[in-house]
């Protein structure tokens, strides 16, 4: 394996942090763009309690996706860019340009910048929100191939964000010697990094906190951090420009009840607060009525994805854990840190 120049945007996230370590430990050279230096000594020493290696290697530089400044030293002498870096709000939000804005924009500045530097290969974070959101309940596996409908039932502004970005990359490499991969991961939990939570080991943590009321009957396909990583570093050099690569388990969709059942079997007394109760679909989507947060919920309600990881195993190499570890490991990290 050749060590490369690789730019991780957005140094201080939970997939970016993973991402970092396993891409040191495989012998890169590694920038990362934080948006204000005075964030280096916090997400290094996170690093450092994760188990950081070969630390010397990590450099840091000061970039955001919202201003041009920065980019063309986050670029300069890179061969690999892994643009994990993406506001993450799911939901409703009052104004969509909020997230969508900066998430497509934030992607073309960055492409351009990597262009104009000469990149090899840019490497993009999109998501499943791209390919199986606002879908209809007798799809047949979710593939590379689809993309999610901009107003299908339940899509968000974070659905749409990650749809439009990811349109405008393919769109932007059309006319550039720039190769692209996209990756699209599912629902991300497993260890986390430092004391913030982020990703889907929210989902752990309301349970784990009691702040969940009850359970719904929402299938979410989950994959462990770890694996995420995976693909990243070896979307360095696999033989997969121009390729979408879905990032998930290859299980079906996970029940919640099945999620918080695994986590009480895990975790024992530390599981006390999570709820046995699950919430009838018809009240859900009652709710759903008056309260926007749920109507992504409310249209995914007994919906069982399933995902054909194919491409992850043959083109990447990279066989995922079981979803049950993800959950496992996220459950245990957050207790272990007094977030639960």
């Amino acid at each position: 394996m050749t060590d490369r120049d690789v730019l991780v945007t957005g140094g201080s996230g939970f997939i970016a942090g993973h991402v970092i370590l396993q891409l040191l430990d495989a012998g890169h050279r590694v920038r990362t763009t934080v948006r204000s230096p005075d964030r280096e000594e916090q997400v290094r020493a996170q690093l450092t309690e994760a188990g950081m290696s070969a630390g010397d290697r990590l450099t840091f530089v000061a970039a955001d996706l919202v201003a041009d400044d920065g980019w063309p030293q986050a670029l300069a002498g890179v061969d690999t860019v892994l643009h994990v870096a993406s506001p993450v709000l799911p939901g409703h939000v009052q104004d969509e340009d909020t997230v969508i804005r900066p998430a497509r924009e934030g992607t073309l500045r960055v492409l351009r910048a990597a262009d104009d530097a000469d990149v090899r290969r840019l490497v993009l974070t999109s998501a499943f929100h791209a390919v199986g959101f606002g879908q209809q309940h007798d799809h047949p596996p979710f593939t590379e191939a689809d993309w999610s409908p901009l107003d299908g039932p339940g899509m968000d502004a974070y659905g749409r964000s990650k749809v439009l970005a990811e349109r405008a990359a393919w769109e932007f490499v059309g006319g550039s010697a720039l190769e692209l991969v996209t990756l699209l991961p599912v629902a991300v939990m497993g260890p986390v990094l430092g004391s913030s939570v982020s990703g889907a080991n929210h989902i752990v943590q309301a349970m784990l906190t009691g702040a969940m009321p009850g359970l719904t009957n929402l299938h979410i396909p989950v994959v462990d951090v770890r694996d995420v990583a995976a693909a990243h570093v070896a979307a360095v050099e696999a033989d997969v420009a121009g390729r979408r690569v879905l990032v998930a388990t290859g299980d079906p969709a996970t029940a919640m009840p099945q999620i918080a059942h695994t986590l009480r079997e895990a975790l024992g007394s530390d599981a006390a607060n999570i709820p046995h109760h699950v919430i009838p679909d018809d009240a859900v989507r009652a709710a759903a009525q008056h309260d926007p947060s749920l109507r992504g919920v409310a249209a995914d309600l007994g919906f069982v994805k399933r995902i054909d990881v194919t491409r992850l195993r043959t083109e990447l190499g990279v066989n995922p854990r079981p979803w049950s570890e993800a959950v496992v490991a996220a459950g245990r990290s957050l207790v272990a840190k007094g977030l639960s």
